[in-house]
């Protein structure tokens, strides 16, 4: 008898996924939740104010403002949460391979496409390329040491000039020098990009990138890093 199929991986649920973010960012923000608990229990005590003080004032009127206080509360803490978790997380992935990578495929938005694959990559030393076609153009975003990705960059914008003839191409190197990008400024710099092509013209430069692309032989390139797993690995 042939062998059944295995079920299919069950995807984590909305709370164990609500902790996981949790511990990841109380890893680096540790006074989380001595803030939550503050944001909640200030959203119940103004709902009681409230209810104390608007009429007609009552038992029932205070629970229920209490309630709504509640409410609030929660909803304020959990958008504490959500934004220092991406901040938490630009801080866990900072100066990792693969950084870009991720930023670039999840953070652009619709006007833009990119992959967390390099474009190009040392596997000696992980310097890296990424490139990202969008409204703005194409843009080479240059991962690791300067010096040594002068040949990568230069390669991809070579190409990208070649098969896009017109169209702007823009290069960015990640790191904290004075001319150069931070992984938490990333998207955000390539979003401010002026729009210079309509979306016909970014689909064809896509196209003809990756037609490029495919026909030429590279090594194997990892991919992109998980921000949920980018810390050391504790002892069993």
């Amino acid at each position: 008898m042939a062998k059944r199929d295995s079920a299919p991986e069950k995807r984590p649920g909305f709370f164990s996924q609500l902790k996981s973010l949790f511990r990841f960012t109380r890893e680096i923000y540790g006074w989380l939740p001595w803030a939550q608990a503050a944001i909640v229990v200030g959203g119940v005590l103004i709902g009681v104010i409230l209810g104390y003080l608007i009429p007609p004032s009552g038992v029932l009127a205070i629970i229920l403002w209490g309630i709504t206080g509640l409410m609030l509360g929660l909803l304020g803490a959990m958008m504490l949460m959500t934004r220092l978790s991406t901040s938490a997380m630009y801080q866990k992935i900072d100066g990792m391979p693969g950084a870009s990578g991720h930023v670039l495929s999840t953070s652009l938005g619709r006007n833009w496409q990119a992959s967390d694959t390099p474009a190009g990559i040392n596997p000696k030393t992980q310097e890296a390329v990424y490139r990202a076609v969008g409204r703005g153009g194409v843009v080479v975003v240059g991962e690791g040491a300067r010096g040594r990705l002068t040949r990568l960059v230069n390669e991809e914008r070579s190409k990208a000039q070649r098969v896009a003839a017109g169209v702007p191409v823009t290069v960015l190197y990640v790191g904290h020098g004075e001319d150069e990008v931070q992984i938490k400024d990333l998207a955000k710099t390539i979003k401010k990009l002026p729009k210079k092509i309509d979306k016909a013209t970014m689909a064809a430069v896509i196209n003809r990138i990756e037609s490029v692309s495919q026909s030429v032989t590279s090594l194997p390139i990892p991919k992109g890093i998980d921000p949920m797993k980018a810390r050391a690995q504790r002892p069993r």
